[in-house]
């Protein structure tokens, strides 16, 4: 018989915290039900596991108010830094505002994320991560976080660890949750609504249940948070090479892509050198550029300040429907179904475009000729006209530089009339599984499943250009022959009388707001990207026990899945062409399927014996055959051993692999703009001494560049933010191993009345891959090529062409990545957890403590190679520690969460670039940010048996992100910190009311 969910006090005001909980006690039953734990198939009346399991309950869910799964997994110490989440991926060309999650900060595609045990299709095209913005937050029962390998029992993906996210089950009523918040600087506003029902037949056969929610999260600008508001700049990375002032800020750091644009020209004509800029006042006088301002202070400055325009987070609307039920076929057999459709939408808003002459006339380096040979139809006479839009006294700066006759220019524009850049995407996520369940005999149970999902996205972008049309609209001609009849014979128009026959309108791009709306829809183009991603499933498992032996049964399950996932991305024609002034990123799509098996078997060893309570080993082994990559093979092997009823030990060995993703394996070159580069070449001299100041100047643009800058190889401010380059993928690719070991304990001391309801654990953990797969970091390359590794590295890096007198001759414009086997991954630390429960004084007080200290984490880039750590670094702080408190008395419940990341440092292969005073390279960890400590809030209060009003506070405190300013490794471009490890937004406040009928 199915039994009514209630809302118990006891459910609603259980500590909530984001906390997670030791495997053992939070599995206790009160009735005798075989049930299924993470990280094994087997069920079992006592399912434990011997890898460490931690817990987050509904109770836990409902006491963070969070709106997606992922605000609440990031506050668990054995996360990493999130792929994607709304407050990092503003600046991404797709998937903006999509929720992943990093388990040990060993990639989002080494984590498994899975729906009542069974895998969702990916939210990311070509990635195999899913995107938490489809999961019904508040029709989840409990989330299980198995940390250490677990392929052999999930298959692929699951070498850093699986989350599972498990839904309620045996629902019946109504369940209505309204929530409303904003920050305290009236932003980041959300609204959630949420009806969670659920029915059950008279005869108890048949249950059903539903789930709709929608919520709705408001953006947070730049310019209305003071440490992001104002364009600025590491003075340590960009200016003074002084590592004392890596957190020293020049303020502003104003973009030197101007709205009423730069002109560059030679003032010396064919002489070498003398270039010169000019651009123009608010009146339209011609004037020297200052990015600054002349005292550096942005008064008087001529630059752009591009965070009046940048998103710290995306805004994001959901839509969620969450069905699933049971029907009883006989007492035997039933049949299941779950489906999920989700409906995301997210919008993200970036300055407008910064568009350069190069990116138009990529053959000449940018140069543009300022007059052009017109032949007047009347007399017969070819003469070299200006074009009429360049206002005449700029012109007469202009020179014939290269002695051909034409006065040249460049420059470089801010193009404000075309609108701010950004995407507006939605996402739709269907996901239904159905299948069989029962029994086979009385001791073997089976299930069969099939299962299809997809996830589409169609993404529309603005403030892009098409840039042959700009290049038509540029080269403009006074109206000599009056070819369009209008009797304007000085009017500029189109040179090109092709370009004039498909509507070009000539384009001013001297001084503010002089483009015109027709010149501005000549030119616009705005961008497309649609996607694709489905997987298909079929599977079936049985478990049961085998037989008994002196200790207990053994048991089993054993089961086999068949999956292909199919992944396609196309951007619009200009955007695979590189032909509307952004990145190049060319169709992706391709497919994978895999068959496999698996066995398990739990083998009791020992019961009731000295120092042995109980002891049982798990066995586990999966073999697959890849389209792709060929057959593999996982397995694991742990013991579990309760030395009495206070004491278990527990261990773990296994061997996981994950098969390459679509991305890896078939993404085509396509183009990204990387930052936090350091140049190995940058202050080499021509007399310094040393392999990098050699292999520099073997390079003839940097020799040009020492030349045009007295002496000393110069990188611009343009320079240091306009490398590029393509990342490709790699069909050859092999599947990684990897390798892991947890040994932990668990102490519940029942022997000491004062302690009796605490319950402590402690895991040790330590995973190496082999064979990663990874793209070989661009700051890896520029040190192999430059500081005397392998110069075969030098191949992936294009310098800027010697151009005499443009000061940018030979600084860094292209560094190619491609994916390749050729890595290594690996991480060790320590596990602690502390839960305690009990009366005191009137209520019931609550706590739970978990903690991580990351002992090392390094990557391989290639074989051989000296590892590269990264433990202590931003995004993996060497200890981490959430603490929550809940304390319940009569109607009122109380809870805080208290989130601890210690301090950080800068990436060491960064600092390896830097010098102390003293002329020592810099040691690792010795540049960094502090400590940051946040804390949570929620109080609640009973109105009736079933209805709970509640309001929170997140980051009650106000704790600030510590400043990461751009140029330094770690910085998210528009929130000046890494807003992906520390909170961007500030104090938010939040108000609820739950109501059950």
């Amino acid at each position: 018989m199915f039994k009514r969910t209630k809302m118990s006090s006891c459910a609603l005001l259980a500590l909530g915290g984001a906390l997670l909980v030791p495997a053992a006690p939070a599995f206790a039953q009160a009735d005798a039900q075989r049930i299924e734990v993470t990280g094994s198939r087997i069920r079992s009346l006592n399912a434990d596991s011997p890898a460490p399991v931690q817990v987050l309950t509904a109770e836990d869910i409902a006491a963070s108010g969070v709106t997606n799964v992922q605000e609440l997994l990031l506050k668990s110490p054995a996360m990493g830094s999130p792929g994607i989440s709304r407050t990092n991926s503003n600046f991404t060309t797709s998937s903006a505002g999509v929720a992943t999650v990093d388990l040990r900060n060993l990639g989002t595609s080494r984590t498994l994320v899975l729906i009542n045990g069974r895998r969702s299709v990916a939210g990311v095209p070509g990635e195999s991560a899913v995107d938490l913005n489809t999961i019904p937050t508040e029709f989840v029962e409990r989330i299980e976080l198995l940390t250490g390998g677990a392929s052999a029992t999930y298959g692929s993906d699951a070498v850093a660890g699986v989350i599972n996210i498990i839904l309620k089950k045996n629902f019946e009523g109504v369940v209505f949750d309204v929530q409303h918040g904003a920050s305290d600087k009236g932003d980041d506003k959300k609204t959630k609504v949420s009806a969670t029902f659920g029915s059950t037949s008279g005869n108890g056969r048949t249950n059903v249940m539903g789930h709709l929610a929608f919520s709705e999260q408001g953006a947070v600008y730049s310019r209305d948070r003071e440490m992001s508001a104002v364009d600025q700049a590491s003075r340590g990375a960009f200016f003074t090479g002084d590592p004392a002032d890596f957190f020293n800020v020049q303020r502003p750091f104003f973009s030197s892509f101007a709205p009423q644009g730069r002109f560059f020209y030679d003032s010396n004509g064919a002489a070498a050198g003398g270039r010169t800029s000019r651009t123009f006042d608010a009146s339209g006088n011609i004037i020297p550029f200052s990015t600054n301002g002349p005292a550096g202070d942005g008064v008087g400055a001529t630059g752009f300040n591009r965070s009046a325009f940048r998103t710290i987070a995306i805004p994001t609307k959901r839509l969620l429907f969450a069905a699933k039920g049971d029907h009883a076929l006989s007492d035997q057999h039933s049949a299941f179904f779950e489906g999920t459709y989700a409906a995301t939408q997210t919008r993200s808003r970036l300055e407008p475009f910064p568009l350069s002459s190069g990116d138009i006339f990529p053959a000449t380096g940018g140069s543009i000729n300022a007059d052009f040979p017109v032949l007047n139809t009347t007399t017969g006479v070819t003469t070299m006209m200006r074009n009429p839009l360049i206002p005449l006294a700029l012109y007469n700066l202009f020179t014939d530089a290269n002695g051909d006759g034409a006065r040249e220019y460049d420059f470089t524009r801010r193009l404000s009339e075309v609108g701010t850049r950004g995407n507006t995407a939605d996402r739709s996520f269907y996901r239904a599984v159905t299948g069989l369940k029962g029994d086979l005999t009385k001791k073997l149970q089976y299930e069969f499943f099939v299962g299809f999902g997809s996830t589409t996205e169609s993404q529309v972008s603005g403030g892009q250009v098409n840039v042959l049309n700009f290049r038509s609209a540029l080269e403009a001609v006074p109206d000599v022959n009056d070819v369009n009849g209008n009797g304007n014979r000085t009017e500029a128009i189109c040179r090109d009388a092709q370009a004039r026959a498909q509507g070009c309108v000539p384009i001013n791009v001297f001084g503010f707001n002089s483009i015109s709306p027709g010149a501005m829809a000549y030119i616009n183009a705005p961008g497309l990207l649609a996607t694709y991603t489905s997987q298909k499933l079929v599977g079936f498992n049985v478990t049961g026990e085998a037989f008994e032996m002196p200790a207990g049964p053994v048991g089993i399950a054993v089961g086999g899945e068949y999956r292909k996932e199919y992944s396609r991305s196309e951007f619009d024609a200009l955007q695979q062409a590189g032909l509307n002034a952004g990145n190049k990123i060319p169709r992706t799509e391709g497919d994978f399927s895999v068959k496999e098996i698996y066995g398990e078997a739990r083998i009791p060893l020992l019961k009731d014996k000295p120092f042995a309570k109980s002891m049982s080993a798990l066995l586990a082994i999966r073999g697959g055959d890849y389209s792709n990559v060929g057959n593999t093979t996982s397995w694991n092997a742990g013991i579990e051993w309760a030395l009495n009823s206070d004491v278990k030990v527990r261990a773990t060995r296994a061997l996981s692999t994950r098969a390459p993703n679509i991305n890896e394996l078939f993404s085509p070159p396509s183009e990204t703009f990387p930052t936090g580069l350091n140049d190995p070449c940058t202050g080499v001299t021509a007399t310094s001494t040393g392999v990098t100041s050699d292999r520099c100047r073997a390079a003839v643009g940097v020799l040009t560049n020492i030349a045009d800058n007295g002496g000393v190889f110069t990188r611009s401010q343009a320079d240091q933010q306009g490398i590029g380059g393509f990342n490709r993928g790699n069909p050859l690719l092999g599947a990684e191993d990897g390798k892991s070991f947890t040994v932990g304990l668990v102490w519940t001391p029942t022997m000491f009345p004062a302690l009796r309801n605490v319950v402590f654990s402690a895991d040790y953990f330590k995973i190496d891959i082999k064979q990663a797969i990874v793209s070989t970091p661009r700051q890896f390359i520029l040190d192999q090529c430059y500081g005397g590794g392998d110069t075969s590295f030098c191949q992936f890096i294009t310098r800027r062409a010697t151009v005499v007198g443009a000061n940018n001759a030979g600084s860094l414009q292209f560094i190619d990545s491609a994916a390749t086997n050729s890595g290594g991954l690996g991480t060790e630390g320590v596990d602690v957890a502390v839960t305690y429960a009990d009366k005191v004084g009137p209520g019931r007080l609550s706590g739970k403590l978990a903690y991580t200290h990351l002992k090392s984490a390094s990557v391989t880039p290639l074989p051989g190679s000296t590892p590269d750590p990264f433990a202590g670094e931003i995004g993996a702080a060497k200890n981490r520690m959430t603490l929550g408190l809940g304390y319940d008395w009569n109607n009122w419940g109380l809870r805080t969460t208290t989130t601890y990341i210690a301090k950080s440092s800068l990436d060491d292969q960064f600092l390896a670039g830097f010098d102390d005073a003293a002329g020592n390279p810099l040691t690792p960890g010795s540049y960094g940010v502090p400590a940051k400590t946040y804390v949570d809030m929620q109080l609640t209060y009973n109105l009736a048996k079933r209805s709970q009003v509640y309001f929170g506070v997140d980051n009650l405190f106000g704790t600030k992100a510590p400043l990461i300013p751009s140029g330094l490794p770690s910085n998210t471009t528009g929130a000046e910190t890494d807003a992906g490890v520390y909170d961007a937004i500030g104090r938010r406040y939040y108000l609820g009311l739950r109501m059950a009928f």
